[in-house]
């Protein structure tokens, strides 16, 4: 993999102490050399995401091919900054750049927002040299960079209590009701472990057919779980008859990303599954003594952000950015869209055999 300096803005000299000291930063493609200075960059850095870590870029490009464009900032020799990214294919031929396909966050990451800046500039000007459609770029947190905004999701996340019992004293009081009968009717218990993996992937994908979309290849959860290693967890929901639940959550300095979910057909009405996830894996992660609980994104006024606002989470608004550059427009595929209803309706009636098969090819084509 080439090293060669992206053309980018130079960071200015600064002043220290009286001295002047150079401060130049040097944008650069990365090297799966230096992974391991960029992780340890990725876990120190508050800033930082499970998406910008290099395991989640090595899944992506095993299981789904796309070519990766991570940028890393320099400085002295050791790294400053990280934006991962990659160019993606629609099925129509034309690249956008994405920064970070299959996570919610992304966008640069550094030591200041100067080094942030400069990042993004790079990959400004790498998106123009390559003629792509678009370049976007999920950030957690407001960039200050000219370019399009999209409010279309938000995302949930709140601090973890001290102790388990406070989980549930903070919980809203019908939430916690659904929960308390989850376990003392239903018998629910959750159970941790790797070979789980099958019934999420099963799980998983019945539940993105019942909603009229795709669901994601099973080497998809493998190579998460292969790459992020123990920053991967898998749990599973049980009664004592019978799985209902699986998720696939990430974990990273101080903080528990509840991520996948799948669920049987049915298993919220009957069972609270859900509920009983998301409260079990704070309890989970306060016995780590993580800090903070994140519940995901979702678009903003749907199901899943009313389910989330149920919970006792609050919104917080995603800063997605866009330069477009072919595009005409922001990409408009998704669920909120009317003109994809007839998609939706006509995926749940296919045989799962079929969806199986065609979801590992079309999960290529939306990132």
């Amino acid at each position: 993999m080439t090293t060669t300096p992206i053309e980018a803005p130079r960071i200015p000299k600064t002043k220290n102490r009286g001295f002047e000291t150079a401060a130049q930063v040097e944008v650069r493609r990365f090297d799966p050399a230096t992974d391991s200075a960029r992780d340890d960059f990725v876990r120190s850095s508050s800033s930082a995401s499970v998406f910008h870590l290099a395991g989640w870029r090595r899944a992506v490009e095993r299981t789904f091919g796309h070519d990766p464009r991570d940028l890393v900032a320099w400085q002295e020799g050791r790294v400053v900054g990280v934006l991962p990214l990659f160019a993606c294919r629609s099925p129509f031929g034309k690249r956008h750049l994405i920064s970070t396909p299959y996570g919610v966050y992304g966008g640069a990451i550094g030591e200041t927002e100067e080094i942030e800046r400069a990042l993004s500039d790079a990959a400004v000007a790498m998106a123009k040299a390559d003629g792509v459609g678009r370049l976007e770029l999920r950030c957690l947190r407001a960039p200050s960079l000219d370019l399009v905004p999209s409010d279309l999701y938000a995302t949930f996340i709140q601090p973890l209590p001290e102790t388990t019992e406070e989980v549930w004293t903070r919980m809203p009081k019908r939430a916690r009701a659904e929960v308390r009968k989850a376990i003392e009717r239903h018998g629910l218990v959750l159970c941790e472990g790797e070979w789980y993996l099958d019934d999420l992937f099963e799980m998983f994908h019945d539940s993105k057919k019942g909603l009229g979309s795709p669901g994601l290849p099973k080497r998809w959860f493998e190579n998460l779980k292969r790459e992020l290693g123990d920053a991967c967890v898998v749990h599973l929901a049980r009664t004592p008859d019978m799985p209902i639940a699986a998720t696939m959550s990430f974990v990273i300095r101080d903080t528990i990303y509840f991520y996948y979910v799948g669920t049987i057909p049915d298993a919220n009405r009957n069972f609270n599954a859900t509920n009983y996830l998301v409260t079990r894996l704070q309890e989970w992660g306060v016995a780590r003594h993580l800090k903070f609980f994140d519940l995901g994104r979702s678009r903003v006024g749907s199901g899943p952000y009313e389910f989330k606002k149920h919970q006792g989470f609050e919104p917080t608004p995603l800063h997605y950015r866009y330069a477009l550059v072919k595009s005409a427009s922001l990409p408009s595929f998704n669920p909120s869209n009317p003109k994809t209803e007839r998609l939706r309706t006509t995926w749940t009636k296919l045989p799962s055999w079929m969806t199986k098969s065609l979801s590992s090819a079309l999960m290529r084509y939306l990132p």
